[in-house]
């Protein structure tokens, strides 16, 4: 049933929002030089790596650390707004219709960050990884600022990822489908009016 109703939403959901999303394009390209889309590896469901799709907000070719820190100046002025709006997540809508996704569960991870042979780790990989989740609603607008001064990665590793895992831990084993309803609508009233 979930899977059903992945496939029938995201494909109303990218019909509705085709002309939006070719909006978005356009601002991205004219507001820097580059490819209107970022591709990045993401560990799926049973840690298979897939390719996942989002709007590029960062300066094309740009290096430094995996994880984006507060003010990290790759981050292009369209890329801010797309950020805070999780609008450059939209094209994910696409890995969810590939199968590669859901529109709820735990957010996919660079691999670089997941220990497969972590208990934790492998409960949240057994379920395909989500365009939202609970962790990210819980973290939205937070996790930049939770990375602390120095080095971004290590941040993420030592303080925000652990605390993200034990939500998602928490999401998988205490998932229904009337509960990923209401994250659904919490992650629209959050992307509309910023209430988490």
């Amino acid at each position: 049933m979930k899977r059903a109703f992945d496939l029938l939403l995201s494909l109303v959901l990218l019909a509705l929002l085709a002309a939006p999303m070719l909006a978005v394009a356009l601002f991205v390209k004219l507001g820097s030089r580059g490819p209107v889309l970022f591709h990045a590896t993401r560990a799926g469901r049973g840690g298979r790596p897939f390719r996942l799709h989002k709007f590029r907000t960062m300066t094309d070719a740009a290096e430094g650390p995996a994880i984006t820190a507060l003010g990290d100046a790759r981050v292009t002025r369209v890329g801010r707004l797309l950020r805070r709006t999780r609008i450059d997540e939209l094209p994910q809508l696409w890995n969810v219709v590939t199968g590669e996704m859901s529109l709820v569960g735990p957010r996919p991870e660079d691999p670089r960050f997941v220990d497969a042979d972590d208990p934790a780790w492998q409960r949240v990989l057994s379920v395909r990884p989500g365009l939202t989740g609970a962790a990210q609603l819980q973290f939205a607008g937070r996790e930049e600022g939770l990375l602390g001064d120095g080095d971004p990665e290590r941040g993420y590793r030592e303080r925000v990822l652990p605390a993200k895992l034990r939500v998602d831990v928490e999401y998988v084993d205490g998932r229904t489908f009337p509960g990923d309803l209401g994250l659904l609508a919490r992650t629209a009233l959050f992307v509309v009016a910023g209430v988490r």
